[in-house]
């Protein structure tokens, strides 16, 4: 599967459009992780654990977008997006879409 986040692929044609794609996932944090983070927070840096869990999600998103693709018939996803949104204190929806 082609993955791209422009409209088109350098040497490649779209000769059908299938619609639209999307993948989600909702990831709530972890205690663990609350406590490291707020720690790291007084001294400042990378918060490594949220950026675990954001790369965990956006994988899992983007797996979820490409199944619905081949099942629609696609070999390419193009214009691929993300977006991050708050469910609720302590949890956050990925969503990836084309």
């Amino acid at each position: 599967m082609i993955l791209s986040n422009t409209e088109t692929i350098p040497g490649r044609s779209i000769v059908e459009f299938y619609g639209i794609v999307t993948g989600n996932t909702v990831r709530a944090k972890h205690v663990g992780r609350d406590i490291m983070a707020g720690l790291k927070n007084l001294v400042g840096g990378e918060l490594k654990g949220y950026t675990e869990l954001l790369q965990d999600s956006r994988k899992e998103a983007t797996e979820r977008m490409v199944e619905q693709a081949q099942s629609m018939g696609a070999n390419a996803v193009v214009n691929v997006r993300f977006a991050t949104s708050s469910i609720e204190q302590g949890a956050a929806e990925l969503f990836a879409n084309s």
